[in-house]
């Protein structure tokens, strides 16, 4: 059988070519017997493809015991066992995705790029995400000795649009609930733009009166929040339990539930495209409108990256002054 690869040197460095495409690559090396050695894998590889993956599973085999049997059943259980609160319940949530159901009793070396393309297909936005996320995860531990989808071929992640709740929606919203314990809390969300799962989790103990402060851990990263209370706030505060928790049915709920109950009140007023998420964007956009400092709203919505904390703000309309106020204002301090 004629040879498919030939070695050459060039400078210092060994390459191979393909003798039926013409390609060369380095084989990344200076030493003679490495380079044939190389060689000589990658023209076996061609003369005896059925016992590629054999011979493949016998090297890992050496570091690495569980790479015959590990499945991706095993990988995503793994990766959900790193994470806490907020995170790891969206993990759980993960592997019921039903476009994942094929794929999770696969063993991981026996994969096929194609099999997760497919299950991509089959799949939503936080299929995308998420199993990115677990394909990256098994390249990191070796569990994969190469990522079977490259980095360049991941179908783009395009998330559907997303907007804050405008004063106008939110007030029609209070006035329309009944509930006192579920209006207080959509109220809350308005002041402080935390996020649903942080503000039904509150305390009375969490309220610090003598500095007009709130202060709570963010459940999704366990960053520290401090928060100013305005007047209306804290006047909204005064009427909730000064112990324990500030919302205790909508703290035992699912986050789920809470936002069933909110999506039921924005279909009967009519008010479409938002959720209880949309109270994040519209803090957001409100702190940039005001002028507020970007890390002073970043500190209190508990985002450590410029970039998320653009992209909740980027539909703020934001009146610039003139350079002329600017220069006006200059020679004042001046």
């Amino acid at each position: 059988m004629k040879t498919r690869f030939i070695m050459f040197r060039r400078g210092d460095v060994f390459y191979s070519e393909d003798m039926a495409t013409g390609k060369q690559l380095s084989l990344r090396t200076k030493d003679e017997s490495e380079a044939t050695t190389l060689l000589h894998a990658k023209n076996e590889a061609v003369r005896q493809p059925t016992l590629n993956l054999q011979i493949a599973k016998a090297y890992l085999a050496g570091t690495d015991n569980g790479v015959t049997t590990r499945t991706w059943q095993q990988a995503i259980e793994s990766l959900t066992n790193t994470k806490q609160g907020a995170n790891k319940e969206r993990w759980l949530r993960v592997v019921k995705d039903k476009a994942l159901t094929q794929l999770l009793p696969q063993v991981l070396i026996e994969t096929k790029g194609e099999t997760l393309l497919k299950a991509l297909q089959m799949g939503t936005v936080s299929t995308n995400v998420y199993l990115r996320r677990l394909h990256n995860f098994c390249v990191d531990m070796n569990w994969l000795p190469w990522p079977l989808v490259p980095k360049r071929q991941w179908p783009a992640v395009r998330f559907k649009d997303k907007r804050s709740i405008t004063l106008e929606e939110h007030q029609r919203i209070i006035a329309a609930e009944i509930n006192l314990e579920r209006k207080a809390f959509y109220q809350l969300c308005w002041h402080l733009g935390g996020s649903q799962g942080d503000i039904a989790a509150l305390k009375g103990e969490d309220v610090d009166w003598q500095n007009s402060t709130v202060g709570f851990f963010r459940k999704k990263t366990g960053v520290p929040v401090m928060v100013h209370l305005g007047k209306e706030a804290l006047s909204l505060l005064k009427d909730l339990p000064a112990e324990g928790l500030l919302f205790p049915y909508l703290a035992g709920v699912r986050s789920g539930d809470r936002a069933t109950e909110f999506g039921q009140r924005c279909r009967q007023l009519g008010i479409k495209g938002v959720t209880l998420h949309s109270y994040r964007y519209a803090w957001a956009e409100r702190a940039k409108v005001a002028g507020m400092p970007e890390r002073f709203a970043m500190e209190n919505l508990g985002h450590n990256s410029k970039a998320v904390h653009r992209a909740y703000s980027k539909r703020a309309l934001v009146k610039i002054p003139s350079l002329e106020d600017y220069e006006g204002q200059a020679m004042l301090r001046s």
